[in-house]
């Protein structure tokens, strides 16, 4: 695969770091690149397109790309109006190239084997689901050109948490309701807390870039028992607690699994991508219209 990189900021350079040879051009108006804009890369230099910039420059982009036939990893979220992504569906449909929109968590080991116990039932029928995902970067958004607009957190760290449901549940979004909305430091929402349905389970999502240790927490209370997730590799050690419960009461029996500290996301994601590509996967953005559609739904 022969791929240029779109958006040399903090994403582009992490994508750039994992693509080795496959990397060819840089793209970028402002930071240090091999050209200023797409157009002027002579397409036969590239087949794959790496779209690392702000939401309001994805749509433009992703189309240009598709019509020159070339696959696209978009970083999350691809927000818009759900006609437009359908569109793009249907156009790289027609041209025969795959796009893939990244939410690298799902390559998370924790997460992975979360699923894996919710699949078989371990911890019996799924009662309720509490998340939270925590940054201190609030003035690092606030410096930001293009971060502290419109719904802020609510757009970057919500989308990985509904999508991180519909991973471990395969499942619409149903009645998803903004509870609190703070600016604590920034004019867009910093904080925020979430509730929704998805396979009539109770889940409740909280975000944060007023938490000043990096934190992720994932508890989910099953009819048999429970499993909490603290933590991810690129941050820390992360640890699985799977938890069995004692009938009728009592302390329950534990297992901690433990997974070492190095992000293993962003390479796997990108041998995923690169993978599809190969092997002409037909393109879906079905989890994109969902998590689209809960956005729109909120302030």
């Amino acid at each position: 695969m022969k791929a240029i990189i779109v958006g040399m900021g903090v994403q582009g350079s992490k994508r750039k770091k994992f693509l080795g040879k496959n990397f060819k051009f840089s793209v970028d108006v402002e930071k240090k690149s091999n050209y200023k804009n797409i157009k002027d890369v002579p397409i036969s230099f590239y087949d794959s397109v790496y779209a690392c910039v702000p939401d309001d420059k994805k749509l433009k982009i992703i189309r240009y790309s598709l019509n020159i036939k070339k696959n696209i990893l978009v970083e999350k979220p691809l927000i818009g109006k759900n006609s437009e992504i359908r569109a793009l569906e249907r156009l790289a449909r027609k041209k025969k190239v795959f796009i893939y929109t990244a939410y690298n968590h799902r390559f998370e080991p924790s997460l992975i084997k979360a699923k894996e116990i919710i699949f078989k039932k371990i911890i019996g029928r799924i009662y309720s689901v509490k998340l939270f995902y925590g940054n201190g970067t609030s003035m690092l958004v606030k410096k930001s050109k293009w971060r502290d607009k419109k719904k802020g957190i609510i757009t970057d760290l919500g989308s990985h948490l509904l999508d991180i449901c519909l991973f471990l549940f395969n499942s619409p979004i149903k009645n998803i309701k903004l509870i609190q909305s703070n600016r604590f430091e920034n004019k867009s929402p910093d904080h925020a807390l979430l509730n929704l349905k998805i396979k009539n389970i109770i889940v409740n999502m909280e975000m944060s870039y007023t938490s000043w240790k990096n934190s992720f927490y994932l508890d989910i209370v099953g009819s048999k028992g429970s499993l909490h997730i603290n933590s991810l590799c690129k941050w820390s050690k992360s640890k699985l607690i799977i938890r069995k419960r004692k009938l009728p009461s009592g302390k329950p029996k534990e297992k901690i699994i433990n997974y070492k500290k190095g992000d293993p996301t962003w390479k796997l994601e990108n041998k995923y991508f690169i993978n599809k590509v190969k092997s002409k996967s037909k393109t879906s953005l079905k989890k994109d219209i969902l998590i689209n559609t809960s956005l729109n739904k909120l302030i």
